[in-house]
């Protein structure tokens, strides 16, 4: 499938597709289709790779904003920029129709969200996908405590609503934390004596890749606003999926549950964070680290 590009979105791109001497409608959506660029936001990262990689395997042209400087390769194209200034978000943005918007932090996807949406706007996009997080609207970021340790979600939250309310068609999906996030914090702890984990907390991790391959497929259709949930074939409490870790690692540490105070902790541990209707995922936790870890 070919992503459905019109003429606000493709300015500037030459046409020279004709068929029995006329060119008509048809014909220039059609060269559209084969030349015009799918811009990825965030493109070198674990998830924005990924879907770079699934763009070029459909045959789409891609444009990456990145804050590094890349030479173009692979039919990819890069531009050098920086969402949370706005540098380079207008050149990004130009001739492009559909913007999977990948890009992310702990803090300051909204001031992103922002940057995006107002180069995207007069530039004519008619398609903007985001990816957001099980939970953005479900785990309250109210007290310094609650954005101390789960500000993301509100932070992805703000990023929504400015999606929404930009007047840009758009498709948001929201998932559960990759398989990589909780591998890397488990790396992390495990430099420590004893591996500190969250008192009654539980995670549903998902294969990046298998998210990558449905936001291809979003892009290539019709906005359609917020999307059902995506999430993780199963669900593990936090310490369990340590222990896992700890297994395919070939390493051995106590587990200490520690006590989060605040309402998002509240609520993350009456699981928030997890979509157990939606537990569409085929990857687990334990394919993953018999891949990432155990060879």
């Amino acid at each position: 499938m070919r992503p459905r590009l019109t003429a606000s979105g493709a300015a500037g791109w030459p046409l020279k597709y004709e068929t029995g001497g006329e060119q008509h409608a048809k014909d220039e959506a059609a060269v559209r289709v084969m030349t015009a660029p799918i811009l990825v936001t965030g493109g070198t990262g674990t998830l924005g790779r990924l879907v770079v990689r699934r763009l070029r395997a459909a045959g789409c042209a891609v444009r990456v904003l990145s804050r590094h400087a890349h030479t173009a390769a692979d039919g990819v194209e890069y531009v050098a920029g920086d969402l949370a200034t706005g540098d380079g978000a207008a050149a990004a943005v130009a001739g492009v129709d559909t913007i999977i918007h990948c890009a992310g932090s702990a803090k300051g996807d909204e001031d992103k969200a922002r940057n995006l949406v107002r180069a995207a706007t007069p530039a004519g996009t008619n398609h903007l996908v985001y990816i957001s997080v099980v939970g953005a609207d479900r785990i309250p970021v109210v007290s310094a405590v609650d954005r101390a340790m789960f500000g993301y979600y509100g932070s992805k939250l703000a990023a929504e609503r400015i999606v929404a309310d930009s007047g840009l068609p758009y498709t948001t999906l929201r998932a559960t934390q990759f398989h990589d996030l909780i591998l890397t914090v488990a790396q992390q702890l495990v430099k420590l004596p004893v591996m500190l984990s969250f008192a009654g907390a539980r995670v549903q991790p998902i294969d990046a890749d298998e998210v990558a391959a449905r936001l291809v497929e979003l892009a290539l259709g019709k906005p359609a606003g917020l999307v059902p949930d995506m999430g993780g074939p199963r669900i593990y409490p936090m310490a369990d999926a340590f222990r896992g870790y700890l297994r395919a690692a070939h390493k051995r540490r106590p587990i200490m549950p520690v006590w989060q105070p605040g309402q998002a902790a509240r609520a993350f541990r009456n699981g928030g964070n997890l979509t157990p209707d939606h537990a569409v995922g085929r990857r687990t936790w334990e394919d993953f680290l018999a891949e990432r870890v155990g060879s």
